[in-house]
């Protein structure tokens, strides 16, 4: 549905007005508080009830006792007055059959008639944000997904963090994790000492022997007569020599102290040298698993952002390469704030439209901002979409516009 005939008494600035669009882009020129806003603004309030009562508080033209507006949609017929007691609302068919719960049809009709394109380019990223989602059909709730991303970013950033203050950590792999013990290298000490003061006592022992063999002998060869005894002594001595020699050799070999008493004295250093290095193994295996932890979140994160880009990808937009972020909308992967002024009005308009499925209206006041060029382009947008857009121009400069001069139109 479109607008066919619009006419309008006593609304706001206008006196009577009947204007009957041609073409898809209707231009209302004219000077300055003339009435130019007060026709789009007749067109909102026949059709916007409540909302748009809330925003004129006083319809009714300065000085008259009643207005109205009669809007010709084509399947329907939308006439609304009046008084200083109220308001009515009479909503036909194309017939003249009377519409039951007029204000209901209307509002069913009314996603967005009072949408204008420049408006949205004023709103705020989130509030762009806001009106986007509210066209398009998506089957994820991406509000919950960026909660998700967000979370999962601000946990990674924070492991980040936690891997910067471990620092830097070098790791000796040949420095043993277990450290020496001073008790334990003491005792071998005192063990090493007591072998070999074990040693020294049996060889000084056997010197004393062969001392006595010798002796002995050199006794035989002078004392021919005391022979036996000594041959016997020499037995004696001979069986005690083996025995002790027995016993020397099963004594373990001789120890060097010098060298266990040389590591006792570095014993303290080596150790510290080992804790130092257990540190920076502990740090090596922290920041293993911080890593790990944050692999997992980076993984979150892209499978987050794969469904969002598979939800985009399925969600019908107005315009083509036109998206949304967290921050606002965006157009071809950039900021909508970042897109020529050109592109703006044309996603806009776009948006503007794909509010409209039914009634195929929309509004730009404040059109004098837009330059020839942009009109044209403006122009042609709307007559490819079967749609129709008014525009409140100053000036009277415009093909096919029609002018207001003081609350009529102009002949």
């Amino acid at each position: 549905m479109k607008i066919v005939e619009l006419r309008a008494e006593n609304v706001k600035r206008l006196r009577a007005v009947e204007i009957r669009p041609d073409g898809a882009l209707q231009v209302i020129g004219g000077r300055n508080a003339q009435g130019k806003s007060s026709v789009l603004d007749a067109i909102w309030l026949a059709l916007g009830g409540g909302k748009a009562s809330k925003e004129t508080r006083l319809p009714i033209r300065d000085g008259e006792k009643k207005a109205s507006v009669h809007l010709d949609l084509g399947e329907l017929v939308v006439t609304r007055s009046w008084t200083r007691n109220g308001t009515s609302l009479k909503v036909t068919n194309a017939d003249g059959a009377p519409i039951k719960s007029p204000q209901s049809v209307l509002d069913s009709l009314l996603a967005g008639v009072s949408f204008d394109p420049l408006a949205f380019i004023r709103l705020s990223p989130a509030r762009q944000r806001e009106a986007l989602l509210d066209l398009v059909e998506l089957d994820v709730d991406f509000d919950a997904l960026a909660d998700q991303r967000r979370a999962a970013y601000e946990a990674r950033t924070d492991i980040g963090r936690q891997i910067r203050a471990l620092g830097a950590s070098v790791v000796d792999e040949a420095i043993p994790e277990a450290e020496e013990s001073i008790a334990a290298i003491a005792e071998e000490i005192e063990k090493a000492r007591k072998i070999n003061s074990d040693r020294e006592a049996s060889e000084r022992a056997i010197a004393s022997y062969r001392g006595d063999i010798r002796e002995l002998q050199e006794t035989i060869l002078n004392l021919r007569m005391e022979i036996e005894n000594a041959e016997d002594q020499i037995r004696i001595t001979e069986a005690a020599l083996e025995d002790t020699q027995a016993e020397l050799d099963e004594l373990p070999v001789a120890c060097d102290i010098a060298a266990i008493t040389e590591r006792l004295r570095g014993v303290e250093e080596r150790n510290a040298r080992i804790r130092e290095n257990n540190r920076a193994r502990q740090i090596r295996e922290e920041k293993r698993r911080l890593e790990k932890t944050r692999e997992e979140y980076t993984a979150k994160i892209e499978k987050i952002d794969a469904e969002k880009n598979d939800a985009l990808e399925r969600a019908i937009f107005p315009i083509d390469g036109l998206g949304f972020d967290e921050d606002g909308v965006t157009y071809a992967g950039i900021p909508f704030s970042q897109a020529s002024s050109a592109e703006q009005i044309r996603i806009a308009t776009a948006m503007a439209m794909a509010a409209n499925p039914r009634l195929r209206v929309a509004m730009i006041r404040d059109g004098s901002l837009l330059d020839d060029e942009t009109l044209k382009g403006l122009r042609q947008q709307v007559t490819d979409a079967g749609f129709q857009l008014w525009i409140e121009r100053v000036g009277d400069g415009d093909a096919g516009a029609v002018i207001i001069e003081d609350g009529e139109v102009a002949s």
